[in-house]
Protein backbone atom coordinates (compact mmCIF):
# COMPACT_ATOMS: atom_id res chain seq x y z
CA UNK A 1 0.00 0.00 0.00
CA UNK A 2 1.32 3.23 -0.79
CA UNK A 3 1.84 5.90 2.15
CA UNK A 4 1.32 9.56 1.34
CA UNK A 5 3.89 12.24 1.90
CA UNK A 6 3.18 13.71 5.60
CA UNK A 7 2.25 17.30 3.69
CA UNK A 8 -0.45 15.87 1.50
CA UNK A 9 -3.47 17.12 1.26
CA UNK A 10 -6.40 14.91 3.00
CA UNK A 11 -8.23 12.61 0.86
CA UNK A 12 -11.67 12.02 1.74
CA UNK A 13 -13.07 8.38 1.37
CA UNK A 14 -14.83 8.63 -2.19
CA UNK A 15 -18.79 9.79 -2.12
CA UNK A 16 -21.50 10.05 -4.99
CA UNK A 17 -23.20 13.33 -5.16
CA UNK A 18 -26.73 14.03 -5.84
CA UNK A 19 -27.45 17.80 -6.37
CA UNK A 20 -31.36 19.15 -7.02
CA UNK A 21 -31.15 22.23 -8.41
CA UNK A 22 -34.28 24.84 -8.74
CA UNK A 23 -34.49 28.14 -10.48
CA UNK A 24 -34.34 30.93 -7.54
CA UNK A 25 -35.27 33.30 -5.05
CA UNK A 26 -34.73 36.14 -3.29
CA UNK A 27 -33.27 36.35 0.29
CA UNK A 28 -35.95 38.25 1.53
CA UNK A 29 -38.94 39.53 -0.10
CA UNK A 30 -37.73 43.36 0.49
CA UNK A 31 -36.84 45.83 -2.74
CA UNK A 32 -32.97 45.43 -2.32
CA UNK A 33 -32.74 41.38 -2.33
CA UNK A 34 -35.09 41.26 -5.34
CA UNK A 35 -33.45 43.46 -6.94
CA UNK A 36 -30.02 41.61 -6.88
CA UNK A 37 -31.85 38.44 -7.94
CA UNK A 38 -33.64 39.88 -10.48
CA UNK A 39 -30.06 41.53 -11.79
CA UNK A 40 -28.70 38.19 -11.69
CA UNK A 41 -31.59 36.41 -13.24
CA UNK A 42 -32.26 38.92 -16.09
CA UNK A 43 -28.83 39.31 -16.81
CA UNK A 44 -28.98 35.25 -17.63
CA UNK A 45 -28.46 35.52 -22.10
CA UNK A 46 -30.60 32.27 -21.73
CA UNK A 47 -33.10 33.97 -19.99
CA UNK A 48 -33.69 37.15 -21.93
CA UNK A 49 -31.79 36.79 -25.57
CA UNK A 50 -31.77 40.24 -26.76
CA UNK A 51 -27.94 41.29 -27.25
CA UNK A 52 -26.41 42.61 -24.00
CA UNK A 53 -25.42 45.94 -25.49
CA UNK A 54 -28.74 46.99 -25.88
CA UNK A 55 -30.72 44.66 -22.70
CA UNK A 56 -28.41 45.95 -19.98
CA UNK A 57 -28.97 49.61 -20.05
CA UNK A 58 -33.33 48.86 -20.00
CA UNK A 59 -32.27 46.42 -16.98
CA UNK A 60 -29.97 48.43 -14.88
CA UNK A 61 -31.75 52.05 -16.15
CA UNK A 62 -35.69 50.70 -16.13
CA UNK A 63 -36.47 47.20 -14.73
CA UNK A 64 -34.46 47.08 -11.70
CA UNK A 65 -35.38 50.83 -10.53
CA UNK A 66 -39.45 49.67 -11.51
CA UNK A 67 -39.96 46.07 -10.86
CA UNK A 68 -38.43 44.98 -7.47
CA UNK A 69 -40.66 46.96 -4.96
CA UNK A 70 -43.85 45.45 -6.74
CA UNK A 71 -42.42 41.71 -6.98
CA UNK A 72 -41.08 42.11 -3.27
CA UNK A 73 -44.81 42.89 -2.49
CA UNK A 74 -46.13 39.56 -4.70
CA UNK A 75 -42.96 37.77 -2.39
CA UNK A 76 -44.09 39.42 0.89
CA UNK A 77 -47.73 37.34 0.20
CA UNK A 78 -46.21 34.09 0.27
CA UNK A 79 -43.02 34.34 2.90
CA UNK A 80 -42.70 31.83 4.87
CA UNK A 81 -41.13 31.65 8.65
CA UNK A 82 -38.85 28.62 6.93
CA UNK A 83 -38.08 31.97 4.06
CA UNK A 84 -39.04 31.15 0.09
CA UNK A 85 -41.80 28.60 -0.30
CA UNK A 86 -39.55 27.81 -3.27
CA UNK A 87 -36.51 27.16 -1.13
CA UNK A 88 -37.91 25.60 1.93
CA UNK A 89 -39.52 23.06 -0.45
CA UNK A 90 -36.41 22.59 -2.43
CA UNK A 91 -34.53 22.04 0.60
CA UNK A 92 -36.94 19.76 1.97
CA UNK A 93 -36.91 17.68 -1.14
CA UNK A 94 -33.59 17.15 -0.16
CA UNK A 95 -33.77 16.41 3.13
CA UNK A 96 -36.26 13.69 2.18
CA UNK A 97 -33.89 11.70 0.02
CA UNK A 98 -30.81 11.88 2.57
CA UNK A 99 -30.66 8.74 3.21
CA UNK A 100 -32.43 6.90 0.17
CA UNK A 101 -29.52 5.74 -1.72
CA UNK A 102 -27.20 4.76 0.98
CA UNK A 103 -24.96 6.28 3.22
CA UNK A 104 -22.18 6.86 0.11
CA UNK A 105 -24.36 9.18 -1.47
CA UNK A 106 -24.73 13.36 -0.51
CA UNK A 107 -28.16 14.43 -1.17
CA UNK A 108 -28.20 18.47 -1.56
CA UNK A 109 -30.08 21.56 -3.49
CA UNK A 110 -28.86 24.44 -5.01
CA UNK A 111 -30.86 27.34 -6.87
CA UNK A 112 -29.51 28.48 -10.06
CA UNK A 113 -30.16 32.20 -9.09
CA UNK A 114 -29.40 33.47 -5.55
CA UNK A 115 -28.23 31.10 -2.89
CA UNK A 116 -26.74 28.51 -2.03
CA UNK A 117 -25.60 28.52 -5.37
CA UNK A 118 -24.83 26.13 -7.77
CA UNK A 119 -21.17 26.57 -7.88
CA UNK A 120 -21.25 26.80 -3.82
CA UNK A 121 -23.10 23.21 -3.82
CA UNK A 122 -20.62 22.08 -5.92
CA UNK A 123 -17.58 22.98 -4.03
CA UNK A 124 -18.84 21.60 -1.09
CA UNK A 125 -19.56 18.44 -2.25
CA UNK A 126 -15.96 17.82 -3.90
CA UNK A 127 -14.49 18.70 -0.95
CA UNK A 128 -17.30 15.77 1.19
CA UNK A 129 -14.96 13.57 -1.42
CA UNK A 130 -18.10 13.58 -4.13
CA UNK A 131 -16.19 11.79 -7.66
CA UNK A 132 -19.33 11.63 -8.77
CA UNK A 133 -21.73 13.48 -9.15
CA UNK A 134 -25.60 13.68 -10.32
CA UNK A 135 -26.81 17.19 -11.38
CA UNK A 136 -31.36 17.32 -11.08
CA UNK A 137 -32.45 20.11 -12.54
CA UNK A 138 -36.42 20.14 -10.96
CA UNK A 139 -37.87 21.34 -14.41
CA UNK A 140 -39.85 17.81 -16.06
CA UNK A 141 -39.86 19.86 -18.83
CA UNK A 142 -36.62 20.93 -20.80
CA UNK A 143 -36.43 24.40 -21.65
CA UNK A 144 -32.97 26.75 -22.57
CA UNK A 145 -33.66 29.11 -20.20
CA UNK A 146 -33.96 26.47 -17.12
CA UNK A 147 -32.58 22.74 -17.85
CA UNK A 148 -29.79 24.72 -20.15
CA UNK A 149 -29.14 27.07 -17.67
CA UNK A 150 -28.17 25.44 -14.95
CA UNK A 151 -25.79 23.32 -17.30
CA UNK A 152 -24.24 26.30 -17.71
CA UNK A 153 -23.93 27.25 -14.57
CA UNK A 154 -22.21 23.39 -13.82
CA UNK A 155 -20.20 23.90 -16.28
CA UNK A 156 -18.79 27.47 -15.21
CA UNK A 157 -17.87 25.97 -12.07
CA UNK A 158 -16.27 22.91 -13.43
CA UNK A 159 -14.25 25.16 -15.24
CA UNK A 160 -12.70 26.73 -11.78
CA UNK A 161 -11.72 22.92 -10.91
CA UNK A 162 -8.19 21.49 -11.23
CA UNK A 163 -9.58 18.05 -10.08
CA UNK A 164 -13.14 17.09 -11.63
CA UNK A 165 -15.97 14.99 -10.71
CA UNK A 166 -18.19 12.94 -13.23
CA UNK A 167 -21.05 14.28 -14.05
CA UNK A 168 -24.35 13.05 -14.92
CA UNK A 169 -27.57 14.99 -15.73
CA UNK A 170 -31.39 14.07 -14.86
CA UNK A 171 -32.87 14.23 -18.27
CA UNK A 172 -36.15 16.19 -18.73
CA UNK A 173 -38.77 13.85 -17.63
CA UNK A 174 -42.27 15.41 -18.47
CA UNK A 175 -43.97 12.04 -20.62
CA UNK A 176 -41.49 9.57 -18.16
CA UNK A 177 -44.73 6.90 -16.65
CA UNK A 178 -43.17 7.85 -13.41
CA UNK A 179 -43.81 11.41 -13.46
CA UNK A 180 -47.68 11.73 -15.29
CA UNK A 181 -48.45 8.54 -12.78
CA UNK A 182 -47.11 10.97 -9.69
CA UNK A 183 -49.21 13.85 -11.06
CA UNK A 184 -52.55 11.45 -11.84
CA UNK A 185 -52.31 10.29 -8.20
CA UNK A 186 -51.51 14.07 -6.88
CA UNK A 187 -53.73 15.42 -8.90
CA UNK A 188 -56.85 12.19 -7.91
CA UNK A 189 -55.99 12.82 -4.52
CA UNK A 190 -56.37 17.23 -4.70
CA UNK A 191 -59.75 16.30 -6.51
CA UNK A 192 -61.46 14.17 -4.11
CA UNK A 193 -60.17 16.78 -0.85
CA UNK A 194 -62.36 19.40 -2.74
CA UNK A 195 -65.95 20.30 -1.98
CA UNK A 196 -66.91 20.59 -5.54
CA UNK A 197 -66.84 18.95 -8.95
CA UNK A 198 -64.41 20.90 -11.56
CA UNK A 199 -66.43 22.03 -14.85
CA UNK A 200 -62.85 21.95 -16.57
CA UNK A 201 -58.72 21.20 -14.99
CA UNK A 202 -56.56 23.69 -16.07
CA UNK A 203 -52.93 22.98 -16.48
CA UNK A 204 -50.89 26.61 -16.11
CA UNK A 205 -47.23 26.20 -17.43
CA UNK A 206 -44.51 29.20 -17.09
CA UNK A 207 -44.40 30.82 -20.88
CA UNK A 208 -41.86 31.38 -23.02
CA UNK A 209 -41.46 33.67 -25.86
CA UNK A 210 -42.73 32.26 -28.70
CA UNK A 211 -39.54 32.65 -31.18
CA UNK A 212 -38.13 30.15 -28.49
CA UNK A 213 -40.33 27.60 -29.74
CA UNK A 214 -39.54 28.60 -33.45
CA UNK A 215 -35.78 28.49 -32.75
CA UNK A 216 -36.08 24.96 -31.71
CA UNK A 217 -36.80 24.59 -27.93
CA UNK A 218 -38.97 21.57 -27.02
CA UNK A 219 -40.50 23.09 -24.13
CA UNK A 220 -43.87 24.04 -25.81
CA UNK A 221 -44.11 20.58 -27.25
CA UNK A 222 -43.42 19.05 -23.80
CA UNK A 223 -45.48 20.83 -21.77
CA UNK A 224 -48.30 19.72 -24.28
CA UNK A 225 -47.59 16.22 -23.96
CA UNK A 226 -47.20 16.51 -20.01
CA UNK A 227 -50.92 17.48 -20.09
CA UNK A 228 -51.97 15.09 -22.59
CA UNK A 229 -50.98 12.31 -21.15
CA UNK A 230 -52.13 13.39 -17.65
CA UNK A 231 -55.48 13.92 -19.39
CA UNK A 232 -55.29 10.40 -20.64
CA UNK A 233 -54.72 8.85 -17.09
CA UNK A 234 -57.10 11.05 -15.31
CA UNK A 235 -59.40 10.28 -17.93
CA UNK A 236 -60.54 13.66 -18.71
CA UNK A 237 -59.99 16.81 -20.65
CA UNK A 238 -56.88 18.66 -19.57
CA UNK A 239 -56.67 22.22 -21.04
CA UNK A 240 -53.62 24.18 -21.19
CA UNK A 241 -52.22 27.65 -21.08
CA UNK A 242 -48.84 29.26 -20.20
CA UNK A 243 -48.35 32.03 -17.33
CA UNK A 244 -45.94 35.06 -16.23
CA UNK A 245 -45.35 36.89 -19.40
CA UNK A 246 -42.90 39.79 -19.30
CA UNK A 247 -42.03 42.32 -21.84
CA UNK A 248 -43.49 43.25 -25.33
CA UNK A 249 -42.40 40.23 -26.98
CA UNK A 250 -45.20 38.00 -28.09
CA UNK A 251 -45.35 34.62 -25.79
CA UNK A 252 -46.19 31.39 -25.89
CA UNK A 253 -50.27 30.75 -25.82
CA UNK A 254 -53.51 30.89 -24.90
CA UNK A 255 -52.08 33.28 -22.26
CA UNK A 256 -53.24 31.86 -18.56
CA UNK A 257 -54.91 35.45 -17.51
CA UNK A 258 -56.41 35.95 -20.28
CA UNK A 259 -57.84 32.64 -19.92
CA UNK A 260 -59.07 32.44 -16.60
CA UNK A 261 -61.06 35.66 -17.56
CA UNK A 262 -62.55 34.19 -20.60
CA UNK A 263 -63.57 30.51 -19.03
CA UNK A 264 -66.61 31.96 -17.19
CA UNK A 265 -67.92 33.49 -20.29
CA UNK A 266 -67.68 30.08 -21.98
CA UNK A 267 -69.99 28.45 -19.42
CA UNK A 268 -66.86 27.45 -16.56
CA UNK A 269 -67.84 28.08 -13.26
CA UNK A 270 -65.64 26.16 -11.20
CA UNK A 271 -62.17 25.60 -12.48
CA UNK A 272 -59.71 23.61 -10.98
CA UNK A 273 -55.58 24.71 -11.60
CA UNK A 274 -52.57 22.56 -11.74
CA UNK A 275 -48.85 23.99 -12.34
CA UNK A 276 -47.29 20.32 -13.77
CA UNK A 277 -44.20 22.50 -14.85
CA UNK A 278 -43.49 22.99 -11.30
CA UNK A 279 -41.34 21.14 -9.16
CA UNK A 280 -42.30 22.99 -6.03
CA UNK A 281 -44.59 25.89 -5.13
CA UNK A 282 -43.23 29.20 -5.45
CA UNK A 283 -44.42 32.98 -6.04
CA UNK A 284 -45.82 31.68 -9.99
CA UNK A 285 -48.12 28.98 -8.20
CA UNK A 286 -48.70 30.45 -4.75
CA UNK A 287 -49.49 34.09 -5.67
CA UNK A 288 -49.58 34.56 -9.42
CA UNK A 289 -52.14 31.65 -9.69
CA UNK A 290 -53.40 30.98 -6.03
CA UNK A 291 -54.48 34.75 -4.86
CA UNK A 292 -54.19 37.08 -8.41
CA UNK A 293 -55.52 34.21 -10.96
CA UNK A 294 -57.87 33.26 -8.51
CA UNK A 295 -59.00 37.04 -8.50
CA UNK A 296 -59.18 37.70 -11.90
CA UNK A 297 -61.43 34.54 -12.73
CA UNK A 298 -64.20 35.07 -9.85
CA UNK A 299 -64.22 38.57 -10.94
CA UNK A 300 -65.18 37.38 -14.71
CA UNK A 301 -68.16 35.53 -13.36
CA UNK A 302 -66.58 31.85 -11.48
CA UNK A 303 -68.35 30.43 -8.70
CA UNK A 304 -65.68 28.09 -7.67
CA UNK A 305 -61.72 28.09 -8.21
CA UNK A 306 -59.21 25.50 -6.61
CA UNK A 307 -55.64 25.41 -7.18
CA UNK A 308 -53.65 21.72 -6.38
CA UNK A 309 -50.26 21.94 -4.99
CA UNK A 310 -47.53 20.54 -7.01
CA UNK A 311 -45.56 17.68 -6.09
CA UNK A 312 -43.49 19.38 -3.36
CA UNK A 313 -42.12 16.76 -1.01
CA UNK A 314 -45.45 15.07 -0.66
CA UNK A 315 -44.80 11.61 -0.51
CA UNK A 316 -45.86 10.53 -4.47
CA UNK A 317 -43.65 13.44 -5.03
CA UNK A 318 -40.68 11.72 -3.69
CA UNK A 319 -41.04 8.29 -4.10
CA UNK A 320 -41.05 9.69 -7.90
CA UNK A 321 -38.10 12.04 -7.48
CA UNK A 322 -36.59 8.57 -6.02
CA UNK A 323 -37.39 6.30 -8.67
CA UNK A 324 -35.91 8.81 -11.38
CA UNK A 325 -33.03 9.48 -9.35
CA UNK A 326 -32.18 5.99 -8.41
CA UNK A 327 -32.40 4.97 -12.24
CA UNK A 328 -29.91 7.65 -13.78
CA UNK A 329 -27.51 6.46 -10.50
CA UNK A 330 -27.50 2.98 -11.63
CA UNK A 331 -23.86 1.99 -12.40
CA UNK A 332 -22.64 4.12 -9.36
CA UNK A 333 -24.76 2.46 -6.95
CA UNK A 334 -26.13 -0.88 -6.20
CA UNK A 335 -29.92 -0.63 -7.49
CA UNK A 336 -30.72 -4.15 -6.15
Amino acid sequence: MMTLPLNHPVVQPPKIGVLLVNLGTPDAPTTAAVKRYLSEFLSDRRVVEIPQIIWQPILQGIILNTRPKKSAHAYAQVWTPEGSPLAAITAEQAAALKNAFGPDVIVDWAMRYGNPSVASKLDAMKAAGCQRILIAPLYPQYCAATTASVMDAVSSAMGKMRGQPAIRTLPPYYDDPIHIAALAASVSEGLAALDFAPDLILASFHGMPDATLHKGDPYHCQCQKTARLLGEALGREVRISFQSRFGRAKWLEPATDVTLKALPGAGIKKLVVITPGFSADCLETLEEIALRGKEEFISAGGAHFATLPCLNASPIGIEMMHKLLARELAGWISTA
